[in-house]
């Protein structure tokens, strides 16, 4: 067996200003052909489950390349269509038995609303009609039931933080593996709902999405069902397939797999509004986190989550720290001019200067702020654990670490990282678990890494691009009623 294998990721959220462009992807994983094995084989992730599953279920790879950008603003036209034909043209070239595809789901282009499924048709027209076709998505995918009419098998997350994003990369290998063997005939059916949940309410260690997750895994064990995704969505995606959804792959009976995603679905829609969680404001939030006697304190930037495909430089709860006179706090910025003031000032040297609100003021206004450059680094780790999003090479650009007295640190990067690593400071050599406090933009994702170290979390109501409440934004494109927002 020969099998095609590829990826192209992207978390697109249409709120954002910034788009996905060559130059982000190039800052994040832009690889072709062969290049891409090295670099994701290890990775605790899909692309890194495909190379495990050729060597488990004796099938030989044929890399067409990957590419993967932080999530941000939507992929722009002129890069979508280039790297899609880098895919179709490899697959027309090699001729594969069969075609592993790793998606995001959530991938916005101005031209395509559902970027992926357009990937998914194009790559269905390339392989012809009879060869099979498996395709991962991210747990915030919002799924275009159409994806199923081109995809044999389709394979969500089903853990966020996202920690199984490797094995769930060698179910996929193995269904399309028996498929091409024509040991199983799969069929997948995607059922959408019109309901938003808020990424608090998506964390599958907590009920009732614990519970959905454990009847998903009960109806995977029935008779000719092969696959079971229940898939959270991305409510930062103003577009006609936004909110939650259901994946079924059945062998050979698309009833069965329509009648298990509509039971699943029906329980997902009862426990809607269990699955809504509020949370305190900044000012609340800082006040709770300077009185907590078990530290450090989690302060979750909830409008601020780089994941999501904010600016990464928001300063509300920066300013409120400062204003209550924290101590032993640790915030991290997205600021690529204020690292280089610092590498000017050099180690040692003052830094003086605003930081922070250079992209908007939906996130808080730049804070003047005095310190010491404690260190500068180039900004590069690796991650050897289980962590979402399932990177291993890591990289937050040119770095440098401000001392601002009062054992408060303050991290300047010069790329956007999401927060799903320690390493992103334990690489400058800051201890996180010696801190009192702890800025995190994220919402769920952090966790893996973050939560074994905190003594406390709290979630903050922050304002911004990835605001906890979807009554925020407006919407213009999702389908109506949609619940909470009607």
């Amino acid at each position: 067996m020969r099998i095609a294998i590829g990826g192209f990721m992207h978390e697109s959220n249409t709120f954002a200003p910034l788009p996905a462009n060559r130059e982000r992807f190039l800052e994040g994983s832009l690889t072709y052909g062969q290049a891409m094995v090295p670099i994701w084989r290890e990775a605790h992730h899909e692309v890194g489950g495909f190379i495990e599953a050729a060597g488990k279920f004796g099938f030989e790879l044929v890399p067409l390349g990957m590419a993967w950008a932080t999530p941000s603003g939507p992929v722009t036209d002129e890069f979508f269509e280039h790297f899609c034909d880098a895919l179709v043209t490899g697959v027309r070239i090699a001729n594969p038995d069969g075609v592993l595809i790793a998606l995001h789901g959530a991938m916005v282009t101005p031209k395509y609303p559902a970027a992926d499924t357009e990937i998914t048709r194009r790559l269905r027209e390339a392989i012809g009609p009879d060869k099979p076709l498996a395709v991962t998505l991210d747990f915030h995918g919002n799924v275009c039931p159409a994806m199923a009419d081109y995809a044999n098998i389709i394979v969500g997350y089903q853990t966020y933080p996202h920690v199984d994003q490797r094995q769930r990369g060698v179910v996929a290998g193995e269904l399309l593996a028996r498929a091409v063997k024509k040991e199983i005939r799969p069929v997948s059916v995607a059922v959408s709902l019109p309901l938003f949940i808020n990424l608090l309410g998506q964390d599958t260690a907590r009920v009732p999405m614990t519970t959905l997750m454990e009847s998903a895994r009960a109806a995977e064990k029935r008779l000719g069902v092969l696959s079971v995704s229940i898939m959270a969505g991305f409510p930062y995606a103003d577009v006609p397939d936004a909110g939650a959804s259901v994946i079924v792959v059945a062998d050979g009976n698309a009833q069965l797999a329509k009648a298990v995603a509509d039971e699943l679905a029906a329980a997902m829609w009862a426990v809607r509004e269990q699955l809504n969680v509020l949370c305190p404001e900044p000012a609340e939030a800082v006040k709770q986190a300077i009185a907590a006697t078990s530290t450090p304190v989690l302060l979750i930037d909830l409008g601020d989550n780089i994941g999501g495909g904010s600016a990464g430089d928001g300063t509300v709860l920066l300013a409120e720290l400062l204003a209550q006179k924290a101590k032993g706090f640790v915030v991290v910025l997205h600021a690529p001019n204020a690292v280089v003031v610092a590498k000017r000032a050099g180690i040692g040297g003052v830094f003086e200067g605003d930081v922070g609100g250079a992209v908007d003021r939906l996130h808080g206004d730049p804070v003047a702020v005095r310190g010491t450059v404690r260190s500068l680094h180039d900004g590069k780790w690796i991650e050897g654990e289980a962590r979402h999003g399932g990177r291993r090479l890591n990289d937050q650009g040119h770095t440098a670490v401000i001392d601002l007295g009062d054992g408060n640190a303050l991290v300047l990067n010069s790329l956007r990282t999401p927060p799903f690593s320690l390493g992103q400071l334990t690489s400058l050599g800051i201890d996180p678990r010696a801190a009192r406090v702890i800025v995190v933009k994220a919402a769920v994702a952090y966790k893996a890494a973050y939560a074994p170290i905190a003594g406390e979390i709290i979630p903050v109501d922050t304002p911004g691009l990835t605001a906890i409440n979807p009554a925020r934004f407006t919407y213009s494109r999702i389908k109506r009623p949609m619940y909470p927002i009607g």
